[in-house]
């Protein structure tokens, strides 16, 4: 047996990014800071070229330009006249974000959250076992099934029986349909920290892990300030901070309509936010308080976390804020619901998200 052989490795030629799509790199992650003002993640551009020198004679930022509105990334067909991106540049916003958040994933089937239990489920695992009565032709594994059947008879008088035939075990597969809550409230950018870029890129990262991924899966997203209301995917790139408390029970409400909608046993609501809810809504009027915890605010948004742990719906709150009485708050608010919480740093909130989400594999039979 001649076991594996090893030579030096010689980058593939062809790995190596062009002039274009090193400046797209840099050009995308400046539109998902600037909303989506392409103008202006272009004048920042020119900033960082003059600094670090990212453009040559050979190939300058007007030939970048250029090569944006030939390739169908910008546009400047539009009744003002100026620069926009189009589909295809929100789209690779995503795919990007999917690529630095959550590394390379593979495509895979339809419906892919594993479960525990075996039978007849959509398809095939890697256990096996023997053939029972009922099993079908098609969970036969033919290569086991004829290695067997040589080691127990031989070639010479070559026979197969039910005993050497080997089955291959379905799986069940879940779908789960998630809604993500975004804060767009003013403390998203105080204090000199830019909160909101990282928690779109999450989005746009999730968004494109579950179109890719799990295709049956549904993600529906909602942003919430003195309101709350849902966004489409593509609009993700645009989303902005605005003057606003926090009405996290408004939030909450809307994602509890959306999943009452949604046929898939299995539920949850992921909830991005650096801050207590501050605010309620009252009729046409605001109620507000930002200084420390209303009890009032306090009480409704209790009440709507027991609602959906009544529901089975678990809510998984990702804190990007370390404040002790901020703690206090969410681990009161994750013991009602049942649900979890996590105390992230915006550098790992991708990643928390992205395993919390694969960690659900429950299937309600």
């Amino acid at each position: 047996m001649l076991g594996h052989r090893f030579t030096d490795f010689i980058p593939n030629p062809k790995d190596n990014k062009s002039d274009f799509d090193n400046l797209l790199d840099v050009f995308l992650q400046l539109l998902v800071i600037t909303a989506g003002d392409v103008s202006e993640a272009l004048s920042w551009l020119n900033n960082v070229d003059r600094q670090y020198n990212l453009t040559s004679d050979a190939y300058g930022m007007g030939d970048f330009i250029e090569d944006l509105k030939n390739k169908g990334y910008i546009t400047d067909e539009t009744p003002e006249g100026k620069f926009e991106i189009t589909a295809k540049s929100e789209q690779k916003i995503r795919s990007s974000a999917l690529e630095e958040i959550f590394g390379k994933l593979k495509k895979s089937k339809k419906g892919d959250h594993k479960t525990n239990f075996g039978g007849l489920g959509d398809e095939p695992g890697t256990d096996k076992r023997d053939y029972q009565f009922g099993d079908t032709l098609e969970q036969i594994s033919i290569t086991d099934s004829l290695r067997n059947a040589q080691i127990n008879h031989g070639l010479d008088s070559f026979m197969m029986t039910e005993g050497d035939l080997e089955i291959m075990e379905n799986e069940y597969k879940t779908q789960t349909s998630t809604v993500l809550m975004i804060d767009i409230s003013h403390s998203m950018i105080l204090y000199g920290e830019d909160r909101i870029t990282p928690a779109k890129k999450v989005a746009m990262a999730l968004a494109e892990l579950i179109t890719k991924k799990y295709p049956k899966d549904t993600l529906d997203i909602i942003v919430f300030g003195n309101d709350a209301w849902q966004i489409e995917i593509k609009d993700l790139p645009y989303l902005q901070v605005g003057p606003y408390h926090t009405n996290t029970v408004a939030g909450l409400e809307l994602a509890i309509d959306l999943l009452r909608k949604r046929k898939n046993a299995n539920k949850q609501i992921f909830m991005i936010t650096d801050g207590k809810p501050t605010c309620l809504k009252q009729g046409i009027k605001y109620y507000k308080n930002s200084f420390g915890l209303d009890s009032k605010i306090l009480n409704r948004t209790l009440n709507l976390a027991k609602q959906c742990r009544k529901l089975r719906i678990p809510v998984t709150t990702f804190m990007i804020a370390s404040d002790p009485y901020l703690k206090e708050f969410v681990k009161e608010f994750t013991q009602v619901n049942n649900g979890n919480a996590y105390y992230s740093s915006l550098q790992g909130l991708g990643h928390l998200i992205f395993e919390d989400y694969r960690r659900n594999r429950r299937k309600n039979l």
